[in-house]
């Protein structure tokens, strides 16, 4: 049996009502209830959380599925906060146990004081800029990823307490231009796809 964390970082603050990443962790759950061998817990940041109750979730999980929304370039405070907490919290209890240097080396090894190896994260992302922001020459962000760009520390956080990287999904231009059953629809093959691949070994 494998576990599942779904991280719901959708948030209710200003014109945002957090719907959107709603729809996408339901969808979530939808996809992974069709595999028999997969667990899956679920917390929705905005209802509140006991951060060593989720020290112990990411410790139980195989799998870490981040959904957030993007403000202003970055997590939105909710789960920021979350992050910090519960991270923190899981100093020595499993999420992390140092940066993994030494005083006797200071200079090298920083970042591998992680205690989530054999695990694996994916994130999900919503955004109000269209995917041409990202990858047409003389747009907004200069032709970088967003993996590669706004969630570049995301990335970097994930893999200092030794979490895997899965690819991501990022669903763009979802104020102006929005299509959730198509995005709903492509997102779940994506995720099948990828849960379809690790799951191989166990359901051989």
């Amino acid at each position: 049996m494998k576990k599942v964390l779904i991280i719901n970082g959708g948030q209710n603050f200003g014109h945002s009502g957090g719907k959107y990443n709603q729809t996408i962790a339901d969808s979530t759950l939808e996809v992974l209830k069709k595999f028999e061998n997969v667990e899956a817990k679920i917390t929705n940041v905005d209802e509140g959380y006991d951060k060593d109750e989720e020290v112990e979730k990411f410790v139980w999980a195989d799998y870490i599925i981040y959904h957030t929304p993007i403000w202003w370039f970055q997590l939105p405070n909710g789960l920021k906060k979350y992050i910090d907490e519960v991270f923190t919290a899981g100093h020595t209890k499993g999420i992390y146990m140092s940066d993994g240097r030494t005083s006797e080396n200071p200079k090298i090894n920083y970042g591998t004081g992680g205690m989530l190896g054999g695990r694996k994260y994916m994130v999900t992302t919503s955004w109000n800029a269209p995917e041409t922001a990202f990858t047409l020459p003389g747009e907004f962000f200069n032709e970088t990823s967003v993996d590669n760009g706004p969630l570049f520390g995301f990335h970097r956080m994930n893999a200092f307490v030794s979490l895997e990287k899965m690819e991501s999904f990022h669903f763009h231009d979802v104020e102006k231009n929005a299509d959730v059953e198509r995005d709903m629809k492509i997102y779940k093959e994506h995720l099948t796809n990828i849960f379809e691949k690790e799951l191989k070994p166990q359901l051989a």
